[in-house]
């Protein structure tokens, strides 16, 4: 969000075109399946949210074409983020351990890696690198249901109204979040169509 105006912003790198841009989600467990998740948004608490929007810098990529990005607070058409989301909420969090100590932490800073580290896994099931996945994401994989749709939330903070969450691509949660295994099993179906 704009400090000065509260006009809702995207930043980069993020909002490139050649990123895939990672949205945060807050997630329930129950026992060891995810009960519900919803867009990360903390906010009333004091805590964060997840970004996600639309560019006023990049033109919107012609791999979205077919889904409804929003126009950005200037009216205009641009590259939407996110692309793809991931638990990030710090009530959720990641455990982690920092000089002999256990610490939870969220945001960008654990959902992107997540993501960073799930493809790895993916290139090394595959045995080569899937690469530049945003084109593949919006043509095939976002529209077919690989991943979970995120439906509900928003990312509005501070006065800000934002984005609201809904059925498809949306600009809180880009196409929803992951099943590693079937994640893969999509990428292998598509075979040279990401090498």
């Amino acid at each position: 969000m704009g400090a000065a105006d509260n006009k809702p912003r995207v930043d980069f790198p993020g909002s490139s075109p050649w990123v895939l841009a990672v949205g945060g989600t807050h997630i329930n467990v129950s026992g060891e399946r995810i009960a519900s998740e919803v867009v990360w948004n903390d906010s009333d608490s004091d805590g964060g949210a997840t970004g996600g929007g639309v560019s006023t810098l990049f033109p919107k990529p012609n791999w979205q074409d077919q889904v409804n990005v929003p126009a950005n607070y200037q009216g205009h058409s641009g590259r939407g983020i996110p692309d793809v989301a991931i638990t990030a909420s710090p009530q959720a969090g990641y455990e982690v351990f920092v000089a002999g100590q256990k610490l939870i932490f969220g945001g960008g800073t654990g959902a992107t890696p997540l993501w960073g580290g799930l493809i790895a896994l993916i290139n090394q099931g595959l045995g080569h690198n899937v690469g530049y996945i945003n084109p593949v994401l919006y043509t095939k994989l976002g529209p077919a249901g690989v991943l979970h749709g995120v439906t509900e939330g928003n990312n509005g903070v501070r006065g800000a109204k934002g984005y609201s969450a809904g059925p498809g691509w949306n600009a809180t949660a880009g196409w929803g979040s992951p099943d590693g295994r079937k994640l893969l099993q999509a990428f292998r179906s598509l075979g040279a169509d990401t090498q």
